[in-house]
């Protein structure tokens, strides 16, 4: 079976958020004697595509309403993703120093329609079309509707939800972009009175699938206006919760970190950990260090960071470490901090790969105080390092944590995002390092964990040859 991920990121060629995470470990896990998962994506003018090369194993041009557009089909020469990975290459259009913009309909349609129009020429289709979010979500539509497509009729192709906050709408102004199908049926783009790609993705693929169960079911009653479409279309939807490399993070292997270790040296080797970012960041290496990686935006509920650092940093037994940018605003404020808190709290403005490395491997805790979060991957990170995760119940959160207070418990979870949820996760946190047979014990039990892709990958093998 012949599986064709599409997708706008996969890691470590682009990475903006967890898409790329999942992009660029499922098709390794898929692999094996009966399935063979590659993955399409654009060609952008960034660093993996500097540092590396690539062969054009197709040529032609694509038609973008009265625009014609040439474009190539990249394979990565060397065999360093364990899986085949091509590359859209749109030179006037889609390869840009960036992978999103604040428009951009023609970039990821023109990618869309590319990687089909290559797709025609193959001598033998795909089993299965795997999309991902709305970037790819005009591909289901255009499977089952434009003319040019008839023969990927019964070809079946799958959504998977990441995260449906962005859904890609642009203007019915638009639609003659599209390549020709019957006007009769434009309805199936519409959603609210524009084309929105993630709906039409919605009523036209033949299953849909999200990061986690309780996120579907989260967006039955919460998608950013999608509510009613996800409830009317619940028959063929599934939540399959995300996994994680457990190649890439693994911390008896990784060479991002100072110090390698597992279960049984854990403490030692997040001790090595813990020292390094309290040297690099001035911190005290005896307080329990509470850390924070991810984008500031108010989804992650980052936005309440600065006025609740600001109470929990009054006790002087603690330090706080933040990896992250986004908001302007919250940015500053979080830089503020560091004057009144030298030696106790610091933040880097920003995102260094290594570094979210070694954070999971020193810090004592990892705070996700997630206003949506539909899977989320960094608690799941942080328990396979031995850090004990701060979450909201929401999502994959909800799914992947499970409160102290509760029989096997090992996190701490909060079920509202305010300032005080998060001051008063903080100080459990701070109650629980001071036991430390219990502190021990955790670090032991959650380093078990498997939340590999291996169990996600059969699910989703499972699903193809459903359809299939």
């Amino acid at each position: 079976m012949n599986i064709i991920h599409i997708s706008a990121e996969c890691y470590p060629v682009a990475k903006v958020g967890g898409l790329a995470d999942v992009v660029g470990a499922l098709p390794k896990y898929q692999n094996n004697s009966e399935i063979s998962s590659q993955v399409i994506m654009p060609f952008y003018d960034i660093k993996f595509t500097q540092q590396n090369t690539f062969s054009s194993v197709f040529e032609s041009e694509l038609y973008l309403g009265e625009k014609t557009y040439k474009y190539r089909i990249l394979k990565l020469k060397n065999k360093s993703l364990d899986f085949e990975i091509f590359f859209v290459d749109v030179p006037n259009l889609v390869f840009k120093d960036y992978v999103y913009s604040f428009d951009d309909t023609k970039r990821f349609l023109a990618f869309q329609i590319a990687a089909l129009d290559w797709m025609l020429t193959w001598k033998k289709l795909p089993d299965i079309i795997h999309c991902h979010d709305h970037h790819t979500g005009l591909i289901p539509f255009m499977l089952q509707e434009c003319f040019k497509y008839e023969v990927f009729r019964k070809t079946p192709n799958i959504l998977t939800i990441h995260n449906a906050q962005y859904q890609g709408w642009f203007s019915h102004d638009n639609v003659n972009l599209i390549p020709a199908f019957d006007f009769n049926n434009v309805g199936l783009l519409d959603w609210g009175g524009t084309i929105n790609p993630l709906a039409a993705a919605i009523k036209c693929a033949w299953k849909v699938t999200t990061v986690s169960p309780s996120y579907m079911e989260e967006m039955k009653e919460s998608a950013n206006g999608l509510e009613s479409l996800l409830l009317s279309e619940s028959d063929k939807s599934i939540g399959i919760l995300n996994g994680i490399d457990w190649k890439v993070w693994n911390p008896e292997t990784d060479l991002s970190i100072v110090k390698n270790y597992n279960q049984k040296t854990v403490a030692s080797g997040k001790k090595a950990n813990k020292k390094e970012l309290c040297d690099t960041f001035n911190l005290d290496i005896d307080k329990p260090l509470f850390a924070f990686i991810g984008r500031l935006v108010g989804e992650k509920g980052s936005d309440l960071f600065p006025e609740a650092f600001k109470i929990a940093l009054q006790n002087p037994n603690i330090s706080i470490l933040l990896l992250g940018s986004g908001n302007k605003e919250t940015e500053a404020q979080l830089e503020a901090l560091k004057k009144d808190f030298d030696g106790q709290y610091n933040a880097f403005i920003g995102y260094d790969e290594k570094l979210s490395h070694i954070i999971y491997a020193g810090a004592d805790f990892l705070l996700m105080p997630s206003r949506v979060e539909p899977c989320g991957l960094n608690q799941m990170y942080a328990l396979r390092y031995g850090t004990i995760p701060i979450v909201r119940s929401i999502g994959g959160l909800k799914d992947t944590v499970v409160d102290v207070s509760e029989e096997n418990g090992f996190g701490i979870c909060h079920e509202d995002v305010t300032v005080s949820d998060i001051t008063t996760a903080i100080e459990r946190g701070l109650e629980l390092y001071e036991n430390k047979p219990q502190i021990k014990k955790i670090k032991a039990q959650i380093m078990k964990i498997d939340h590999s892709w291996n169990a996600s990958a059969k699910q989703y093998i499972n699903l193809y040859k459903s359809i299939n």
